[in-house]
């Protein structure tokens, strides 16, 4: 019987408190976990998204993630990395426990081929 591991589970431990997660996993993981893209609508408009991923820019994330719920898998998206690791340790600072950084952001994304929506 094969067992399936959570996208948390595979992702590589960080020092800030949250895991960062491969653009191929942090892609297979949509539909499993919540996938937040932290970028600017602008960037969002003329660079595509991971379909699926909700928007919820960096500056309005505190604002927002106080509804959500503190144990469910959250995989944080942005251009490079940067942005959404910033984001990943404020939710770790508020109690969030299973959070993620996609490593290398949708440069990493986009570079490994992966699919891209636009709106």
């Amino acid at each position: 019987m094969e067992t399936t591991s959570s996208p948390y589970e595979e992702a590589r431990p960080n020092r800030a408190g949250y895991r960062d997660i491969s653009v191929e996993a942090a892609y297979r993981a949509r539909g499993k976990a919540r996938l937040v893209d932290v970028r600017e609508s602008s960037e969002l408009a003329a660079d595509g998204f991971i379909a699926g991923s909700e928007h919820v820019p960096l500056g309005v994330v505190d604002a927002h993630c106080g509804a959500w719920n503190r144990d469910e898998e959250i995989i944080l998206i942005c251009r490079s990395g940067n942005r959404s690791g910033r984001a990943a340790e404020a939710l770790v600072r508020r109690g969030f426990h299973r959070v993620m950084n996609m490593a290398g952001g949708m440069l990493a994304y986009t570079a490994a081929g992966l699919p891209v929506a636009r709106s």
